[in-house]
């Protein structure tokens, strides 16, 4: 029987240097090479994020207070208490108040209605508080005013009322007792005023707006 020629001593030891033996380490120049490229490449991520969310040349504000708002970035003008196209507040010059007598004498027993009418004299609509908060009457003789709505008013109520270019409105009347008012007389009888074909003159007030005129009118 052949036998099997003996192997080579130099060929066992490449066999198992392929198989079995581990890589041996690489020479340090390499790592650093590796961990170097490492390094920059997550620099250079870092870098685009910040030029990314900095604007080139802005620096970081220390502090809240710091930040100033760019010229091209003005702050939103705020809207005006009226919308746009919507009616104003009348101006007192744009409204004329005229006083009003039901009649122009009053017998005995008769009380004068007293009333007024307000036109908006300006060219755009506008608004006026036409309610009891709004207006005022007063009577007087001469000098003296003897009687004021506003003296005794109870509950008086707001009335914002558009009144368009050129349109007149009349109040409703406001009746009065003949009577000496005052704010200390709220709660007592007062004294009638003089009468006997007395003369008195009615002026009023609608929006902030005065009356020039008065209306005269005589009692009996």
């Amino acid at each position: 029987m052949a036998r099997r020629p003996a192997q080579d001593p130099s060929e066992q030891h490449g066999a198992r240097s392929a198989l079995r033996d581990p890589v041996g380490p690489e020479d340090r120049s390499v790592y650093v090479r590796r961990r170097l490229i490492v390094l920059l490449g997550l620099v250079a991520v870092v870098v685009a994020i910040v030029l990314i969310v900095v604007r080139p040349g802005a620096a970081a504000p220390d502090d809240a207070k710091d930040v100033k708002v760019p010229s091209d970035v003005a702050e939103t003008p705020k809207p005006d208490a009226a919308k746009a196209g919507e009616p104003v507040a009348c101006a007192k010059a744009a409204l004329e108040v005229v006083p009003v007598t039901d009649q122009g004498s009053y017998g005995d027993g008769e009380f004068p209605q007293l009333s007024l009418s307000v036109k908006n004299t300006g060219k755009d609509a506008c608004v006026a508080d036409l309610g009891t908060a709004g207006m005022s009457f007063t009577v007087s003789s001469g000098s003296d005013d003897v009687w004021r709505s506003t003296d005794c008013q109870t509950n008086a109520e707001s009335l914002p009322v558009v009144l368009k270019a050129g349109e007149t409105l009349e109040s409703e009347p406001v009746s009065w007792d003949r009577t000496r008012s005052s704010t200390e007389t709220c709660e007592i009888t007062r004294d009638p005023v003089v009468a006997g074909g007395a003369s008195y003159h009615l002026s009023a007030g609608a929006g902030g707006a005065e009356s020039e005129e008065t209306a005269q009118f005589l009692l009996y």
